[in-house]
């Protein structure tokens, strides 16, 4: 069993799938709850989010009729960023064959890099082998070489922010087995291998926060993390519209549209007053002139920094949005006009079960962790074959103690 834990600012979404060996992923069980103890990707009330992991945990319990003991959690925040680095080796094993320990020396010499005292590395990526100048190598194991050479994304992030996100997994009373960036997750659930290797943009938008990566040569290139997201949509309508967030939050699931040449004239919005106050009356067109220039903001703060990179020459793949933030209409449109490239709405695809309560978006990093936990074998959760052994072994007593 291997459980995915996504705690946004607006939402914890859980995911539970069984790994059977030589089958299969197959998920299981889904769970979401609210969250209201992050800001911006970042814990700022333990206790608040301690119960959200809880809710959202035991929902997916219920449906899966399994007991989580361990999860792999995903990490967001602005304080999260990327940056490329290499290092080289000299190949001193028997006939100049590259070795395992090779490839970890050279790997080892990449993320050597210098980092504030307050930051850790999070993940180390191979982008590209070079041995003796020949380069696009994906796998150097058991060739020949004098030299070896490596490229590497490496991914850094707060070391108190991940500290406060497993403490507060632990106080909930689960174990987390690794710690994984939340774009590396939704790109596993929702890219293929072929837009991968043509370069492709990432963009995951969240309640809080908006995670960009770029993918080139079927590896990370660049990724960094903008702290705005859909709740400043829907602030804006709040203040706009003069309602409350939650009803601001409704409006915006209904009604809401980022793209003004989608929607209908006239359409009648009711916005519900505040304090005793009778309801108002607008329209959509109305409702998409305050959300689609927020959402155009966005999009045109993620294209400068991919400018000041010179990325987007670099993606031949498109974009593909996932997240919370993608499931409102016209936001593919509208992302096409800022990045002038082709794009779609990315989710997981099926691997069995509940395929339709899964299949969304805004589960993509929760399936997207279950995944990258499943491909690297680190996420396996003791506890189901335990379980049942368990169970056979207490049946199998109470027999022997009958007759």
């Amino acid at each position: 069993m291997i459980v995915g834990l996504d705690i946004g600012t607006s939402k914890v979404t859980v995911v539970i799938a069984e790994a059977r060996p030589g089958e299969p992923l197959e998920i299981i069980g889904v769970g979401t709850a609210p969250s209201s103890g992050l800001r911006r990707g970042v814990v700022i009330n333990i206790e608040a989010t301690l119960r959200s992991v809880v809710d959202a945990i035991e929902s997916a319990e219920q449906m899966a009729g399994r007991e989580v003991k361990r999860v792999v959690s995903g990490i967001a925040g602005s304080h999260i960023s990327g940056l490329n680095s290499s290092g080289v080796v000299a190949v001193t094993g028997r006939g100049r064959e590259i070795t395992s320990a090779d490839i970890a020396r050279v790997i080892e010499n990449a993320r050597a890099v210098s980092i504030p005292m307050d930051r850790e590395i999070l993940h180390v990526i191979p982008r590209n082998y070079v041995i003796d100048e020949q380069g696009g190598i994906k796998d150097p194991l058991d060739m020949i070489g004098v030299r070896l050479e490596v490229e590497v994304h490496l991914i850094t992030g707060s070391v108190t922010a991940a500290q406060n996100l497993v403490k507060c997994v632990n106080r909930a009373g689960f174990e987390i087995a690794q710690v994984v960036f939340n774009s590396i997750a939704a790109a596993e659930a929702v890219l293929s291998q072929d837009e991968k290797d043509l370069g492709v943009l990432l963009i995951d938008i969240g309640g809080g926060t908006t995670n960009v990566m770029v993918y080139q040569d079927g590896a990370p290139f660049s990724s960094f993390v903008l702290p705005m997201g859909g709740s400043q949509v829907t602030g804006d309508l709040s203040i706009m519209l003069r309602t409350s967030m939650e009803s601001a939050e409704k409006i915006k699931r209904e009604d809401g549209c980022a793209y003004m040449a989608l929607v209908e004239e006239g359409e009648p919005v009711l916005v519900p007053g505040v304090g005793g106050r009778a309801p108002i009356q607008c329209t959509r067109e109305q409702i998409c002139e305050i959300v689609q220039p927020r959402m155009g903001e966005i999009f045109r703060l993620v294209r400068e920094r991919l400018d000041r990179q010179r990325m987007l020459d670099r993606v031949a793949g498109g974009l593909v949005l996932t997240g919370g933030g993608a499931l409102l209409p016209g936001v593919v449109e509208l992302a096409q006009d800022v990045f002038d490239l082709g794009g779609r709405i990315g989710q997981p695809s099926r691997h069995g079960g509940l395929a339709d309560r899964y299949q969304s978006p805004e589960f993509s990093t929760a399936a997207g962790l279950v995944l990258h936990a499943w491909q690297s074998g680190s996420g396996d959760v003791p506890g189901g074959t335990e379980r049942r052994k368990a169970g056979l072994k207490r049946v199998t007593r109470w027999m022997k103690h009958f007759f």
